[in-house]
């Protein structure tokens, strides 16, 4: 069923809101919420709660992740339907969900403000605070210029609302239609999971097994690679490619490269982020169609993409490795180096011990690929392939956005007087 406006609306006191209906009221905070201010002293209670991505959740007491406290008897006692905000760092951080409601009773930090709903209903309380955090109305609290708020800035906070149970209709009906869009959204991530899989799969099959059907195959006598097309030859890294070297004394280049996320990419050069070398002198140069391979951290880091084919000429640190491919091509290789590193090939190299490998490691890789025709029309194919799963991963990531966008409006829109939802209910 469709939804209306209300019939009719009056000025809104409430300085982000232009009108609300005719019969809602407005109140401070105080009117209808308390603080909750019950310690933690004695250990009454040590179910850790933590507030993330607007919504509380259970964190383990016992991991070591992130600034313990002294002591969790430091901490506040907080109940179902209580709301708590979390209105620290205000100027640094201006995109996180700064509140949200309590589904279980547990303690979390006493930085935040808890408050208890006594004159309102709680879900509708947590959805306008929502509405609130979107339209970031506390960063404009305390004059804009603080980095922390209390209960005492809260307190004077205005707050719109119809009579109770009005506030029940308008919270039920977003229950439903937000479970229902974050449906979506769930199954379009699950989606995404899938292409992702897809595309990793893709090239992993057409670099060691080739894009015939029934070609006759072979033991490659390599673990992780299995059989191979029996026309294929194994060399080793030496074979196919060089060790390049090129060192950028005296600033013959100055665009700056740096490997993230399995790309190559720009990076500002006059940039005060991340840890600055002493000169860039001491950089490499690279040029297109060169491999680039990060194999530093390896036992600290299993989960980054390490390798990546160079598009444009450039400076990259010289802790990573580059090789100049000679006698294959380049993309067939670069397809080949993802597909042995999603399968975790370098972290076992060195005996699985190491923190970091050079190209003295490197050289001994076994490489697979049939004669050069057949490695370009492999990585033609692939080029389509992956682009087209990428422009799937890339149009569902877009509609995950517009419905995020769509469920904060909505939420937005029914508890702020913008839309009639008692209708709908």
């Amino acid at each position: 069923m469709s939804v209306r406006p209300y019939p009719t609306t009056k000025p809104a006191q409430t300085p982000w809101l232009d009108k609300i209906p005719s019969h809602w009221n407005e109140k401070p905070m105080l009117a209808v919420a308390s603080k909750k201010q019950v310690n933690n002293t004695g250990m009454k209670e040590d179910n850790l709660l933590s507030l993330s991505y607007g919504k509380i959740k259970r964190k383990d007491i016992n991991t070591s992740d992130g600034l313990l406290p002294a002591s969790y008897e430091t901490y506040q006692i907080v109940e179902p339907d209580d709301i708590v905000f979390r209105l620290t760092d205000l100027q640094n951080d201006k995109r996180s969900l700064r509140s949200a409601i309590c589904r279980e009773r547990g303690i979390i930090t006493s930085a935040y403000v808890a408050v208890k709903p006594e004159d309102i209903d709680s879900a509708f309380l947590n959805y306008l605070m929502r509405a609130y955090d979107v339209q970031k109305v506390f960063y404009s609290m305390g004059g804009g210029l603080r980095q922390s708020l209390g209960f005492a800035d809260l307190r004077r906070l205005p707050v719109v609302a119809p009579e109770i149970d009005e506030q029940r209709i308008i919270a039920r009906y977003l229950d439903r239609e937000t479970a229902r869009i974050d449906g979506l959204i769930e199954k379009k991530v699950r989606f995404i999971v899938l292409l992702k899989e897809k595309h990793v799969a893709v090239i992993a099959h057409a670099v060691t097994k080739g894009l015939i059907p029934d070609a006759p195959m072979k033991d490659s006598g390599v673990e992780w690679l299995g059989t191979v097309p029996s026309h294929w030859n194994e060399k080793p890294m030496l074979a196919v490619a060089s060790k390049k070297q090129v060192n950028n004394t005296g600033m013959k280049e100055d665009n700056l490269l740096s490997l993230s996320y399995g790309k190559i990419k720009r990076k500002d050069i006059n940039t005060s982020d991340g840890l600055l070398p002493a000169s860039y002198e001491t950089y490499q140069i690279v040029e297109p169609d060169d491999i680039v391979f990060r194999l530093t951290d390896l036992q600290n880091d299993k989960r980054s993409l390490r390798s990546a084919i160079c598009r444009e000429r450039g400076i990259i640190t010289s802790a990573y490795v580059a090789v100049k491919p000679e006698d294959i091509d380049s993309a067939f290789l670069n397809y080949l180096m993802r597909a042995y590193d999603v399968q975790k090939v370098f972290y076992s190299m060195g005996g699985g011990l190491r923190q970091s490998l050079g190209f003295a490691d490197l050289r001994r890789l076994p490489v697979v690929a049939p004669e050069i025709d057949e490695q370009r029309t492999i990585a033609r194919y692939l080029d389509c392939e992956t682009a087209r799963i990428d422009t799937l991963i890339i149009q569902t990531n877009r509609s995950i956005v517009l419905l995020k966008e769509k469920r904060a409006a909505l939420i937005t829109a029914a508890v702020t007087g913008k839309i009639d939802v008692r209708s709908a209910s």
